[in-house]
């Protein structure tokens, strides 16, 4: 096996490091979150760290990088306290890679990709269109974290929006039968099949 020490990483190059560490931890959520500003710019940007934080009430998290350079998702949910998170699929997988690109904030990756904008009831962010699971967020807080100097991001899940048939009868969201993807590192993406379903585990009976 290969074998990194701190030292070791600590001297790696500077993107070789990068694909190296966001990589380590496994499979990540690939979402797009969309956004709109106070003055009806809609925004939307790909992110792979919306984890769940707890499910009463239903509270999901992400990780937002040094807002000392412009952030645009970041502004708008603190201006309008609401967001969208969707799940990236297959077909779309390029569009949505794209959005990282960094884009004035005059500018919509609405009108630079093909991904569509979608509104829904009075909600003021913007779903994206097709994307089998859609939630609708609500800002609660943003907690910082000195030791790598970014920001955890917490909101609630207000309006949540799931495809037929992707909806198991146990409640399980079975993301394997919408193509859902995952991104490995920074920019691998790939698409989980469901392989098995497991029981609630209890202790065993000691011999």
């Amino acid at each position: 096996m290969a074998f990194f020490n701190r030292k070791d990483i600590d001297e790696l190059g500077k993107i070789y490091k990068i694909n190296l560490i966001n990589s380590c931890s496994g499979f990540k959520s690939a979402n797009l979150l969309g956004s709109i500003s106070t003055e009806g710019k809609p925004n939307v940007a790909v992110f792979s760290s919306v984890t769940h934080l707890g499910s009463n009430p239903p509270t999901l998290g992400f990780i937002l990088r040094p807002t000392t350079v412009p952030r645009n998702t970041h502004k708008n949910i603190k201006e309008t306290g609401v967001f969208t998170i969707n799940h990236i699929f297959e077909d779309i997988i390029e569009d949505a890679h794209h959005t990282s690109a960094k884009y004035p904030e005059e500018i919509s990756e609405f009108d630079m990709t093909n991904l569509e904008e979608e509104y829904k009831g009075s909600f003021k962010a913007p779903f994206i269109k097709n994307s089998p699971v859609q939630m609708g967020m609500k800002f609660v807080e943003e907690i910082y974290v000195p030791s790598n100097d970014v920001m955890l991001v917490v909101a609630q899940i207000e309006e949540l929006y799931i495809n037929d048939k992707l909806l198991e009868k146990d409640g399980l969201i079975n993301l394997s039968k919408g193509n859902v993807a995952t991104i490995n590192g920074l920019d691998t993406y790939a698409i989980p099949k469901f392989k098995k379903q497991l029981s609630y585990q209890r202790p065993k009976k000691q011999q």
